[in-house]
């Protein structure tokens, strides 16, 4: 038998003896879920980005709770948990929520329980949420959760183009879109306190980046766990 042959036969062994013990070894490692926290200004491309990554199987959706009206085309348990805020304000003395807030008279929050649950079983949350609600995670007393989480802030390319979008929705009169671009021109100062940012381009751009980050989080060493 020609010796190329027999060098390929031994290569070839080798390699499924490599392959077959890095299966068994990969079979020995599980992960908890990343808790992915994606924040942005109004009309920076947040909304359009979320709703095309919850059409994925990927992530568990965090659906937060408010105490203010439903609204035409909401649905309870989709859009938000409506609740009455005797109810929200017990659940918050109960120390239900992850974070909390109140914002232009009604309260808002991340319920903690079913995050905890869904990181714990391996699965991925994924949180939209202002940039108040993002800080107030991030400072969490829990260790648990600030290990899972992976923060995203969504900033638009600039002014002009944020001016730009929110003239376009046709929704909001001058004096409004002007009260959005000087709360969003406040909330794009935090940028540097999320571990990523992604410069919103197109609605395909930046899922592809989003995509990109999220794959990064998935190979992390420190989230593998021997079973």
């Amino acid at each position: 038998m020609p010796r190329f042959r027999n060098e390929s036969s031994l290569a070839k062994r080798s390699w499924k003896k490599s392959a077959n013990k890095f299966k068994i070894l990969s079979s020995r490692f599980s992960r908890y879920g990343i808790l992915f926290v994606i924040s942005a200004p109004s009309g920076a491309g947040k909304t359009t980005l979320v709703d095309a990554l919850r059409k994925t199987s990927e992530f568990v959706y965090s659906v937060s709770c408010t105490t203010r009206p439903t609204r035409v085309g909401e649905a309870e348990g989709e859009d938000y948990q409506f609740l009455a805020e005797s109810e929200f304000t017990a659940r918050v003395r109960a120390g239900e929520f992850l974070e909390h807030a109140q914002v232009h008279g009604h309260y808002y929050g991340t319920l903690l329980k079913p995050i905890v649950e869904n990181l714990k079983n391996g699965r991925d949350v994924l949180i939209d949420i202002d940039t108040q609600g993002a800080a107030n995670i991030r400072s969490s007393k829990d260790e648990f959760i600030r290990q899972a989480l992976a923060d995203v802030f969504i900033m638009p390319p600039d002014v002009d183009e944020l001016r730009r979008r929110l003239t376009k929705r046709g929704t909001e009169t001058a004096e409004q879109i002007e009260a959005r671009l000087a709360a969003a021109i406040s909330e794009m100062e935090s940028w540097a306190k999320y571990r990523y940012t992604i410069i919103s381009r197109t609605t395909e751009e930046d899922l592809q980046k989003f995509r990109h980050i999220m794959n990064a989080e998935r190979y992390l060493s420190r989230r593998l766990i021997q079973k």
